[in-house]
């Protein structure tokens, strides 16, 4: 059955990789039996784990490579002080073997990488993070109240700044109407003083005759 490329890894399908890859350096096997391996258990191809472990897993690994790596010495020295031993030092192959899988791994573009799985939390980082959280919220929380009450004061101020606006209008209606009335009457007043400067006046002599005054 040819292997599909998958480009989904799981958290387990990473696990399983680490797992399997640190048991052969352990062992004093090879990164690229190991790919091999995993390849066979995921349904991938042996450069698509390669790539996988270099690329995203093996940096979060790197302490228990070098403990591996530690276990792999220890047993090799344990092995060549038995006597007649049968052992073929393949250390420094196997770290040669290494940087001939990094430089092999094809180089992929950032849509063809996927996404890094979430690290697994302890139980007082998750507790922490709730807190932070439920914080977070309450805050949030102050935020929306706090809005709502200065959306309501905003729309009171929208009102009250409506009613001040329709009273200074009508003010200004009054005002104009009250100048009109004031300019008529001054108007009226000036032509009823018109009308008696020309009406003719008399003046009653000793003798009781009338006499018009001229101005």
């Amino acid at each position: 059955m040819p292997k599909v490329r998958q480009d989904a890894w799981s958290h387990e399908d990473d696990l399983l990789l680490a797992e399997t890859v640190l048991r052969h350096i352990r062992e004093g096997s090879t990164q690229l039996r190991a790919f091999d391996e995993v390849g066979d258990l995921l349904n991938r191809t042996s450069a698509a784990c390669g790539f996988r472990w270099n690329a995203e897993v093996r940096q979060k690994y790197e302490q228990a490579v070098e403990l591996a790596k530690k276990q792999r010495k220890e047993k090799k020295r344990s092995e060549a002080s038995m006597p007649n031993p049968i052992v073929v030092n393949t250390i420094e192959e196997d770290d040669h073997e290494e940087d001939e899988v990094r430089q092999e791994v094809p180089v992929l573009t950032d849509k063809e990488i996927s996404p890094q799985p979430e690290k697994t939390l302890s139980l007082s980082q998750i507790i922490k993070q709730l807190k932070a959280y439920q914080k977070e919220s309450s805050n949030q929380q102050h935020l929306s109240q706090k809005y709502q009450t200065l959306e309501s004061e905003n729309k009171k101020l929208a009102s009250m700044n409506q009613q001040l606006t329709n009273q200074l209008n009508s003010m200004t209606e009054d005002y104009q109407a009250l100048i009109q009335i004031m300019d008529r009457a001054r108007k009226m007043v000036m032509f009823d003083d018109q009308d008696y400067s020309q009406k003719p006046q008399f003046r009653m002599e000793k003798n009781g005759n009338l006499e018009h005054v001229v101005r």
